[in-house]
């Protein structure tokens, strides 16, 4: 890699980081373009290659991969874990939790999780981690 692709790649990590730590936050785009000292659309296209999907793809997925964690808890209900992790609006959160877990979010809170009681933290956040289900996307390349 060369000197830019190397500041460029250190740009991007600045992004994804702040998705990681503000998940809960608005964040759009343009924010994280900012962050990342590049334009809207080069971030997009950046991001997208470097890390296999777009910045608000991404976003999604780390939302889903913590509210997961806080139906499994129980504590919470469906409404409360999408405002928790930043979603505004309950259909859209709902509609990209079943697509990524492949179930519910109820369905999800009433599933049994005990198997992962006994599992560290470190690692159920690996085995639980949301991934774009495959069956909901059939037909499509």
């Amino acid at each position: 890699m060369n000197p830019e692709e190397l500041a460029n790649l250190a740009h991007l990590r600045r992004a994804r980081d702040q998705i990681d730590r503000e998940y809960a936050q608005p964040l759009d785009v343009p924010k994280l373009a900012r962050t990342a000292l590049m334009s809207t659309a080069h971030f997009s296209r950046q991001f997208k290659e470097t890390y296999g999907e777009t910045p608000y793809s991404y976003l999604m997925t780390r939302r889903i991969e913590r509210a997961k964690s806080l139906l499994r808890l129980g504590d919470m209900s469906v409404t409360e874990v999408c405002f928790a992790v930043g979603c505004t609006s309950l259909g859209s959160f709902s509609a990209r939790f079943t697509e990524l877990v492949g179930m519910t979010p109820s369905a999800y809170r009433v599933s049994d999780h005990s198997a992962l009681v006994r599992v560290p933290g470190c690692v159920a956040k690996q085995l639980t981690r949301p991934a774009r289900n495959t069956k909901t996307l059939a037909g499509l390349p």
